[in-house]
């Protein structure tokens, strides 16, 4: 039997998601502007080598891990997102595949995931 949660601990996980989501825009804000910035100064140079040059491959490996970071990010926002979406759809806390509660403890660690941790470790 599937238990709903309470409305303070909804409202708790609600507040928390919501902070998360703008910590995560501020994040991909500051990243974006930071990569725009060093593309924009005479110095971008140095970041986009002559590919014949020893430095291109760790400038390539470097861009690519920027790349990766926002990445992540932008992936991180959207389930936060979607669990907010869960929450208004009074669907939160329970998993997406069995429908079981999600244990409480699972949530205050990963506030935005929707799968319990049987059906987690089967994805």
């Amino acid at each position: 039997m599937t238990r709903k949660l309470a409305k303070s601990t909804l409202n708790k996980f609600k507040q928390t998601l919501i902070e998360e989501r703008e910590r995560l825009d501020t994040m991909v804000a500051d990243h974006e502007r930071e990569r725009e910035e060093a593309r924009m100064t005479e110095s971008s140079a140095d970041r986009s080598p002559d590919p014949g040059n020893a430095e291109a491959g760790s400038m390539k490996a470097e861009l690519e891990k920027e790349l990766s970071i926002e990445l992540n990010l932008i992936d991180l926002r959207s389930k936060v997102e979607h669990a907010l979406m869960r929450v208004d759809a009074g669907s939160y806390g329970l998993c997406e595949r069995c429908g079981e509660a999600i244990p409480v403890a699972r949530l205050e660690v990963l506030p935005y995931t929707t799968f319990c941790v049987d059906c987690s470790r089967l994805r």
